[in-house]
């Protein structure tokens, strides 16, 4: 047999293989989608990482995730896109520059807006791609030619052309109303964006005077400080406690101003006493109280969280001057004391609540009432929602349908202004001369009414209303571009359950509204990244895992296998980042394995291999025949397992068949007749678990199946075609026959290491087969038992000559081992008596412990039950020892 030409390094090394792999594969252009192919097209859109974003682990399952999909299905022939970019995260990327600007002593209001906003963009083009080059370097196969950014030109375009088509269906609107505002970053938060965190707070129980003099009512709050803005105190109207008091006034405490005592349905009666302050201004509820009952609507809190009046927002005069310019919270801490020297406060109880978080900055959010422009969200989310429930797309896990179902039905209007100056500007323009308003999709220079001059809103949109845009904005819309037609709609969008209603929801939205289709068919949401402890793994807590320390440490192929196999189908990964060695070694030790796998195999191929087709595959021995017809089966489960998303049982199932099945046992069932062999069932299999690996993990299968025989220096796996089962090559007779020649050698090797024979002590060995077709399947692999189970004699005749010990097979053949003259019978006799008298000690103190009905009776009934099982176990064991000392004659 010629020598092969090439030698592999007995070691992996990643470093050495990855990166210039990565780069062939650009060089070569196989991760660009062409618009005028004419094969059926595959999409996925990336859910676009912040323009200020580092790879972190959850990023890096995700797209491992979207590459594991679109690697498969370029493989399965599709014209794949994978369209990756980056959004301008507003609030983020404001926030960075903000800080960078503080180290010079600067605010961005010392700079102006248009310097400050030419900072940003010097930044972002300093840092804007770091993440994708990171995504790379973990093996990440977008078209990189189609790379879109939310504030690209272009994009702009579309963002601004969205913004106009819904003002101009009157879907948009300005509102004045409560909504969320963070003091730190400055500008308000949608519903979505304010995330609700379970608080160990506070009730505070306030009397506030009546006006006649006549006694007092207890009001309950967990933030005594917003009741500066009081207008009335509400009651249920069916509240017995309260009806006396309906139409009466009380003095506001600290402010000293009569309020009336109003009755609204909206409370509920059995939070605190029954009676509620009413804030309209700093409360969404109150608000809606506030405009029912025609109540004054002052703000009591500047901008910042701090206490007073701004001016031209409210009343003025009811913060008193000691609490002036004092943060919420200190200012909440003072005016209970206040309330205490004004006896008041009756009491202070713990009470457990949710207090709404800005989801940038975690900051404590407060309600405020505000003037911002929103969007009608229930025309939007009613086609949505019929044709998600008629099945026209679907979000797996199916878990979440009651979730989306229930956001959807009660979707509340999008508050899309954002108070940032980064980010895509609100194209709506007043005339300062006649007060017309209007949105435009240019910049205008007069009025068109009165040609008078005009103003741009100050405010900025909501960065989701950008993204929302993604799957067809990112393919040329508005205009009817070649992407446009051939992409969309796409197929499958992969992101994690937490963006589920701010961008997921939207996306359909968005996409049924401008192109009356959805934009992608599935939606699978993947589990969460966490600890050991089950924490989310977060830049805060301090547990994060860098992915480009993995791969730094391990390879990308390590990082992506553990990450895939870890993953079940919507199921968290836990990930210990005090242990990374531990941690991704299974990755590591997979990829060493592979290595090590392909390094024999390659070994003995010949340097030109037959093709399959040309070989009578029913005249192959059964251990070809078996390994082929597994084969078959890998790839239909294998392929299946990624059609359903459930990459981890794909991966495993493969991994599977490499190890143990062709490794483990074909090749060790064949190797006496290598040198003799062509190959041709032992480079196939190879082959084709090579391609059926690619999709997870890329580098390593790639540069082995570089090394097969025949393989042209043009060829790249990452393009070749992926399996496909043959029928002729299923085998249920060989499925059958070969587990039965395995269970054999494995018996034998039990019994061996039961009674403790030297490995290489040779045994003989006879097995009494229960069919004839046991026999013939044994008989033909006999050579192979022979050697595998080290024996010296093997013969089918069952006959058993003095003493040994026996296993029963599956099928129900019987197998004997020899054991006289190859062990001490004697001392394995007493050895095993040992065993036996301890084991019925344990048994009588067991029984008569649960003979004990004081202990039956008192003891708690799992405790019981697990001392029974304890015994079931014990009398098998028992008995397992009677028959070896029965077996081995021992008297």
């Amino acid at each position: 047999m010629p020598q092969p030409k090439f030698e592999l390094p007995p070691q992996y090394d990643p470093h050495h293989v990855e990166p210039p792999l990565y780069r062939r594969w650009l060089d070569r252009g196989v991760f660009t989608a062409r618009a005028d192919s004419s094969r059926e097209p595959y999409v996925i859109v990336m859910p676009p990482p912040n323009i200020t974003a580092i790879l972190h682990t959850g990023q890096g399952l995700n797209n491992v995730i979207q590459d594991v999909l679109i690697r498969f299905e370029r493989m399965r022939g599709r014209e794949a896109l994978w369209l990756p970019g980056t959004d301008h995260a507003g609030i983020a990327t404001q926030n960075v520059v903000e800080r960078l600007v503080a180290k010079e002593g600067k605010t961005r209001f010392d700079l102006g807006r248009e310097q400050f906003v030419e900072r940003v963009w010097a930044f972002v083009r300093e840092t804007g791609n770091t993440i994708l080059e990171q995504l790379k370097v973990i093996g990440c196969s977008c078209d990189w030619s189609r790379t879109r950014f939310t504030l690209d030109e272009a994009y702009s375009r579309a963002v601004r052309e969205a913004f106009v088509r819904l003002w101009d269906e009157k879907l948009i609107y300005r509102g004045h109303r409560v909504i969320h505002w963070c003091p730190h970053c400055l500008t308000a938060l949608s519903d979505e964006e304010a995330e609700s965190v379970e608080t160990s707070g506070n009730l505070y129980h306030i009397r506030y005077p009546l006006a006649d003099g006549t006694g007092s009512i207890t009001v309950a709050t967990t933030r005594p400080e917003t009741m500066l803005g009081d207008t009335a105190v509400a009651v249920h109207p069916d509240d017995p406690r309260g009806r006396p008091y309906l139409g009466k006034n009380v003095r506001l405490p600290i402010v000293g101003i009569e309020i009336p005592v109003i009755g609204d349905e909206s409370v509920i009666r059995d939070f605190g006493t029954g009676f509620v302050k009413v804030t309209p201004a700093h409360d969404a509820t109150d608000f809606e109280i506030g405009v029912r009952h025609k109540l004054d609507m002052p703000l009591i809190m500047r901008e910042d969280g701090t206490m007073g009046e701004e001016p031209g927002k409210g009343a003025g005069g009811r913060v008193p001057a000691p609490l002036r310019g004092l943060d919420r919270f200190e200012a909440r801490q003072q005016i209970v004391q206040m309330l205490k020297a004004q006896g008041l406060l009756e009491k202070v109880e713990p009470h457990q609540h949710a207090v709404r978080h800005c989801y940038r900055c975690d900051t404590v959010v407060e309600p405020r009432l505000s003037d911002q422009w929103f969007v009608k969200m229930q025309p939007l989310a009613e086609p949505v929602l019929a044709d998600y429930r008629r099945g026209a797309f679907r979000i797996i896990p199916e878990r979440w349908r009651a979730t989306f179902e229930n956001w959807m039905e009660h979707i509340r209007d999008w508050n899309i202004s954002r108070q940032l100056w980064w980010g895509h500007r609100i194209p709506v323009f007043t005339c300062v001369k006649c007060k017309h308003q209007w949105a435009d999709r240019t910049d205008p220079t007069s009025c068109p009414k009165c040609g008078g001059p005009v103003e741009q809103d100050p405010d900025v949109l909501d960065t989701w209303f950008s993204s929302w845009l993604w799957p067809f904005a990112t393919l040329g819309w508005p205009d009817a571009t070649p992407d446009l037609a051939r992409f969309y709609p796409g197929h499958t969008l992969v992101t994690a359950p937490e963006i589920l209603f701010f961008w997921v929801a939207r996306m359909l939205m968005s996409g049924y509204h401008f192109m009356h289709a959805p934009p992608f068919a599935m939606v699978y949401l993947h589990g969460t990244v966490r600890d050991t402890l089950h924490r989310k793994m977060s830049k805060s807590l301090g547990n994060g895992i860098d992915p480009l320390d993995v791969v730094r440490l391990y390879g990308a192929d390590a990082l992506r296998w553990t990450l895939v196999a870890g993953s079940s189908l919507g199921a968290d990964v836990i990930l210990d980042p005090g242990d990374l060695d531990t941690t991704f070694a299974p990755g590591r030790n997979f990829a060493n394995k592979l290595w090590n796998i392909g390094r024999f195999i390659l070994a003995q191929l010949p340097e030109r291999v037959q093709p399959l087709a040309g070989l009578d595959v029913t005249a192959l021995p059964l251990a070809d025949r078996w390994i082929l017809s597994r084969a078959q089966a890998t790839i239909r489960e294998a392929t299946t397992s990624f059609e359903q998303f459930r990459l981890d049982e794909g991966a495993k199932r493969c991994f599977e068949f490499v190890w143990k099945e062709l490794a483990d046992w074909y090749v060790e069932a064949v190797k006496p007749r290598l040198a003799m062999d062509t190959g041709v069932v032992l480079a196939y299999c190879f082959d084709t678990v090579l391609r059926l690996l690619h999709p997870v993990v890329p580098f390593i299968t790639e540069e082995l199946w570089q090394k097969l025989p025949g393989r042209r220096p043009e060829e790249l796996l990452v393009v070749a075609a992926w399996p496909e089962p043959q029928a002729a090559l299923a085998d249920p007779e060989a499925d059958q026959q070969f587990p039965l020649v395995q269970e054999t050698i494995s018996s034998i090797r039990m019994l061996r290491a039961e009674y403790r024979v030297p490995p290489k002590v040779r045994l003989q060995a006879a097995v009494r087969p229960k069919s004839e077709r046991a026999r013939q399947a044994l008989a033909g692999e006999r050579d192979t038992i022979v050697r595998l189970a080290q024996l010296s004699e093997l013969a089918f005749d069952g006959a058993r000559a003095g003493v040994g010990a026996h296993a029963v097979l599956a099928d129900g053949s019987d197998v004997f081992v020899a054991l006289e003259g190859e062990i001490d019978v004697q001392q394995e006799c007493r050895r095993l008596s040992g065993e036996l008298t301890r084991l019925d000690q344990q048994l009588s103190a067991l029984g008569t412990k649960l003979t004990n009905q004081n202990f039956v009776a008192r003891a708690p009934a799992e405790v019981v039950a697990r001392e029974r099982e304890k015994e079931r176990a014990w009398r098998d064991q028992r008995q397992a020892l009677a028959d070896k000392l029965k077996s081995l004659g021992c008297s």
